[in-house]
């Protein structure tokens, strides 16, 4: 696995670390020989630690090896973070009193009733929904324990991916690079029908995507001409485009033609390499996962299916790798507004908690 970047997995959870990334982060000599001398760890620290551990790409036992760390340790941290998140690790106060912090019961109520509308969502995605649409802050940590107490949440099932589909050279913009692709749908009574997609690379935008009758050049063109259009670019602001080597992909006629209209250059991933079009082909999975739940019997209905399903994934689904954010949120610059938001009701949460519980206090006095 050495030189391999991490894979983000295709429900958008945050990539599994490389063995490299564990030992950049505590040093070669793992966790044991630099800690032993000292205190315990801090609670940030453990909850690092189970993330790089449960996200390797190395295996679990093999990781805690090199990271000196016992196995008897680690899912005892583990197994607490299952049971009381983040805050299992802090030492529990001297009185059951309640705690300035603790989230009133309304706002727990809320989490319920939300996650019971959205039972799609993951934990994440639920915190910052409450977050960005009732202007109350709830860390995922919290929204987790407040579910697995109800019972409306199950224990996360960890699977560890050996390779890497992140393309190696990240992109920093909005259209430096987008990624193209096909796949395929059966429609009864219609036979095969081909999906092609236009993804931007950085915010993972959906662009453009038509159904076609086949997977042609012809259809290529037509995807990259409408795509363009819509992104509202000119020539020579076109982004770099990234295919498959498919057939419909690799032609003279295709590059010729993205040359001369749209001064676009291809770019082709290695055959059987998994660094190729990693966000394209999740996106794929994710959407056929959703999509195919369900029969269609014209074109009309997938047509309709998938329009629903890429208006939530541009607009309502929070990618972890954006920082929680939508890719609508990150392909129209809207980014650093929306967190700088989300800092202000954490900080207005906090403060509001802070004053109601020294209120509660004074009263009880």
């Amino acid at each position: 696995a050495s030189g391999r970047e991490p894979k983000t997995q295709g429900d958008g959870r945050r990539p599994r670390y490389p063995l490299r990334h564990c030992k950049k982060k505590f040093g070669n000599s793992g966790i044991t020989e630099k800690y032993r001398k000292y205190m315990r760890l801090l609670p940030e620290e453990k909850l690092e630690i189970i993330q790089m551990v449960t996200r390797s790409e190395i295996g679990v036992n093999r990781t805690l090896r090199e990271l000196g760390i016992h196995k008897s340790t680690f899912y005892k941290w583990y197994n607490l973070y299952l049971e009381k998140g983040e805050s299992g690790f802090h030492s529990s106060p001297s009185s059951g009193r309640r705690q300035w912090n603790s989230i009133p019961e309304e706002e727990k109520n809320l989490v319920v009733e939300i996650a019971l509308n959205y039972p799609e969502l993951s934990s994440r995605e639920l915190a910052h929904k409450i977050t960005d649409e009732k202007g109350v802050f709830i860390s995922e940590s919290s929204v987790y324990r407040i579910l697995k107490k109800r019972g409306l949440i199950t224990a996360p099932s960890h699977i560890l991916i050996s390779a890497s589909n992140e393309f190696k050279d990240k992109t920093n913009f909005v259209h430096e690079m987008w990624q193209t692709d096909f796949t395929y749908f059966k429609i009864l009574g219609w036979g095969w029908y081909y999906l092609s997609t236009v993804i931007d690379d950085f915010s993972r935008y959906i662009v453009h995507w038509e159904l076609c009758r086949n997977m042609k050049v012809n259809d290529v063109q037509r995807t990259i001409d409408r795509a363009v259009k819509k992104a509202g670019l000119r020539k020579g602001q076109v982004p770099k485009l990234l295919s498959d080597n498919g057939s419909c992909y690799i032609t003279e006629e295709l590059k010729d033609y993205l040359h001369d209209n749209h001064g676009m250059k291809q770019i082709h991933g290695k055959p059987a390499h998994p660094q190729t079009q990693g966000k394209i082909e999740r996106y794929h999975r994710t959407m056929k996962n959703v999509v195919k739940l369900h029969h269609y019997y014209s074109p009309e209905e997938l047509q309709a299916a998938l329009e629903v399903f890429v208006n939530r994934y541009n607009n309502e689904r929070y990618h972890e790798s954006l920082k929680n954010l939508t890719p609508a949120d990150v392909y129209f610059g809207r980014a650093d507004e929306v967190l700088k938001i989300r800092q202000q009701i954490k900080s207005e949460t906090l403060k509001r908690r802070k004053k109601e519980y020294y209120k509660r206090k004074l009263i009880e006095t």
